[in-house]
């Protein structure tokens, strides 16, 4: 479930592109702003970001090249009305790694998403395997030895995360960050929560604990599984 920063100031456009990337299942945090924008970056960490050229503030070529002259190397997807070359080509000096112009279809910026996150990780598995669990962030869906598994969007990010990162601990704050969008904040218990329900749900379908609590420090992947 990759985090993306979509700095937009038109609400007609911000509100029903946050929906629709949510509805993949992709975290979203939206800035108005050039400004906002940039204090998102300085305190989060993105898998893309999605900027439009026309913002106030700070335009989007300001907001971009600054972040590269500060070695933020987050992938930059730049949104435009302007279509002619010239335009293009300032996008991309400025630091961007792609173009899309204005107005676009949704199918075609999910594409160019991912293909920006392949660009970032080449090793990226599109399905992603634990023992008899098998999950398909294509189709967005989750299976216990080939029986489908119905899991909220909240446990289906939490497996995911688990699932791209086996070997790592994260602690509450930790997946606050990644998984929830900054102002959402949940309790430590609500994580609790979610991770039981999760635990549960494979379980009843047949796959051991596939999530182990490390008393202390957090959850991780069960290596033992």
């Amino acid at each position: 479930m990759p985090k993306i920063l979509l700095v937009e100031d038109d609400t007609r456009i911000a509100i029903p592109l946050q929906r629709a990337l949510e509805l993949e299942r992709y975290v979203v945090d939206v800035a108005s702003d050039g400004e906002e924008g940039w204090d998102y970056l300085r305190q989060y960490v993105y898998d893309v970001v999605i900027l439009d050229v026309l913002l106030p503030k700070l335009d989007g070529l300001g907001l971009c090249a600054r972040m590269r002259q500060q070695a933020l190397g987050f992938p930059v997807l730049m949104l435009t009305a302007r279509d002619t070359t010239r335009d293009k080509v300032q996008g991309l000096d400025a630091g961007a790694d792609d173009y899309l112009v204005k107005p676009f279809e949704i199918e075609e910026l999910h594409a160019r998403l991912r293909s920006l996150l392949r660009r970032q990780d080449p090793h990226r598995q599109p399905v992603l395997q634990h023992g008899s669990i098998c999950l398909d962030p294509t189709t967005q869906s989750t299976t216990v030895a080939g029986c489908n598994v119905d899991l909220t969007p909240r446990e289906y990010q939490l497996l995911e995360h688990f699932l791209r990162h086996p070997a790592q601990i994260f602690n509450r704050e930790q997946l606050t960050e990644r998984l929830w969008n900054w102002d959402e904040q949940p309790e430590s218990n609500v994580i609790k929560a979610h991770v039981k329900s999760l635990r549960r749900k494979l379980k009843e379908a047949g796959a051991p604990d596939p999530i182990e609590t490390v008393f202390g420090f957090g959850y991780r992947l069960n290596s033992h599984v």
